[in-house]
C-alpha cells in the first residue's frame, strides 16, 4: 500500500545517493535516447502527449474570454512549470523499455500502482504551488504598472506591451520573475520525478537529490533547461501542436538524464 515518506523512504532510512558528474556529451546521449523511446512507438505518445496542446489551447481560450488577457503569456509560460510532473507516464515507459518489459501506451497508467505515488502527488502539488504564485506576480507586476482595468481588446493589449516604456519594462520584469520561477523548478526536479519512479525514497529526499546534482553539474543541467525551453518555444508556435512530439521527446530524455546523474542502488 502506497504511504506518504516525507524525508525518508519506506524503510525510514534518509536516503543520499552518489551523483554523477555528466558532461553536455551526456545531456545529448540522454537527448538521442529519449527520441530513440519516442521513435519505437511514437503514435501512443502522441496520443498521451495530446493534453499539453489542447490544454494549451483551451487556457489561451479562456483568459482571451475573460477578460485575462495579461495572463496569456503567463499562462503558457507558466504552464511549462507543471510539464515535469505531467510527464510521469512518459518516465514509466522508458524505465519499462530499459528493462525489457512491454511499452503499450497503457503502462503509463502504471504510475498509480507506485509505492512513492503520494510523494509524486506531494511533488506535483508543489509544482502547482508555484505555479499559481507565478501567475499571482505576473498578475501584480501588470497591474502595477498599467492599472487595475483589463485591456479592452487584444489589439489594444498589444500595442500598450510593445509601444510604451512599461511595456517593456513589464516584458524585462516579467521575464526575470519567471526565470526564477524556472530555476527553482529545474533545481528542484530535474531528477525527482522518474528518481521517485524508480525508488520510493520520499518526496523531500528527491528534491533534495535533484538539487544536489544541479549543484555538481551545473553546466550540463543549465544546457538541459535551455533545450528544454528552447524545445517548448518550438512546440507551441503551431498552436500548439508541436508539444505532442516536444513533451514526450523531452519526457523520455528526463528518464535517460536521471538514469546517468544518479548512481544505481546496491544490489
Amino acid at each position: 500500500m502506497a504511504t506518504f515518506h516525507v524525508m525518508a523512504g519506506h524503510d525510514s532510512v534518509v536516503a543520499r545517493p552518489a551523483i554523477r558528474r555528466i558532461g553536455l556529451s551526456d545531456v545529448r546521449d540522454a537527448l538521442a535516447r529519449g527520441f530513440d523511446d519516442f521513435r519505437a512507438k511514437p503514435s501512443h505518445y502522441v496520443f498521451l502527449s495530446l493534453i499539453y496542446p489542447i490544454s494549451g489551447v483551451v487556457l489561451v481560450t479562456w483568459s482571451s474570454g475573460a477578460n485575462l488577457l495579461p495572463l496569456i503569456f503567463p499562462l503558457i509560460a507558466g504552464f511549462a512549470l507543471l510539464g515535469p510532473f505531467f510527464a510521469i507516464g512518459l518516465y514509466e515507459i522508458s524505465r519499462r523499455r530499459e528493462r525489457g518489459m512491454d511499452t503499450s501506451w497503457r503502462h503509463a497508467l502504471d504510475v498509480r500502482h507506485s509505492p512513492a505515488l503520494p510523494s509524486i502527488l506531494a511533488v506535483g502539488a508543489m509544482l502547482m504551488a508555484l505555479f499559481v504564485a507565478w501567475l499571482v506576480f505576473a498578475q501584480i507586476l501588470y497591474t502595477s504598472l498599467f492599472g487595475p482595468e483589463p485591456p479592452q481588446s487584444l489589439a489594444l493589449f498589444l500595442a500598450s506591451i510593445f509601444s510604451s516604456e512599461n511595456g517593456l519594462l513589464l516584458m524585462l520584469a516579467g521575464n526575470a520573475i519567471g526565470f526564477c520561477f524556472a530555476l527553482i523548478v529545474l533545481a528542484t526536479t530535474v531528477i525527482a520525478f522518474p528518481m521517485l519512479l524508480d525508488r520510493d525514497v520520499g518526496a523531500v529526499a528527491a528534491m533534495e537529490t535533484s538539487l544536489r546534482a544541479t549543484l555538481i553539474n551545473p553546466v550540463p543541467i543549465a544546457c538541459w533547461g535551455l533545450i528544454v525551453a528552447a524545445l517548448l518555444i518550438i512546440g507551441t508556435v503551431p498552436l500548439f501542436v508541436g508539444l505532442a512530439v516536444v513533451m514526450p521527446i523531452l519526457g523520455h530524455a528526463t528518464w535517460h538524464l536521471y538514469r546517468k546523474i544518479v548512481v544505481d542502488e546496491p544490489q
